[in-house]
């Protein structure tokens, strides 16, 4: 049990309902698929495009300080930040903040 209430709390989703054990069984599926795959010999990669030259570029901002313009359009919000909890758990109605 100590290890499914890990996992809520890392997966913001509930393990004790019908869809929150879907969503496990599906990941252990998942998981279990990468024990098939044969990777003796392959070396780990730092990135998928390691192999080619990235070129950085100078940024240039044209605008900004919209913060409170794009905050407009959240859902839901805490102070300056967007709140968007994934899984089948809500967040609290009272401050926004999941009670540990």
């Amino acid at each position: 049990m100590e290890m499914i209430d890990h996992l809520e709390h890392l997966a913001l989703v509930d393990f004790r309902n019908q869809e929150g054990v879907q969503r496990l069984e599906k990941a252990i599926q998942f998981a279990d698929q990468l024990h098939d795959i044969d990777t003796k010999g392959v070396e780990p990669l730092v990135s998928v495009l390691e192999d080619r030259c990235l070129c950085l570029r100078e940024d240039e901002v044209l605008w900004g300080s919209c913060a409170e313009l794009l905050l407009a359009n959240a859902r839901q919000k805490i102070e300056e930040y967007f709140v968007a909890p994934p899984g089948n758990i809500a967040f609290a109605k009272t401050n926004g903040y999941k009670n540990s």
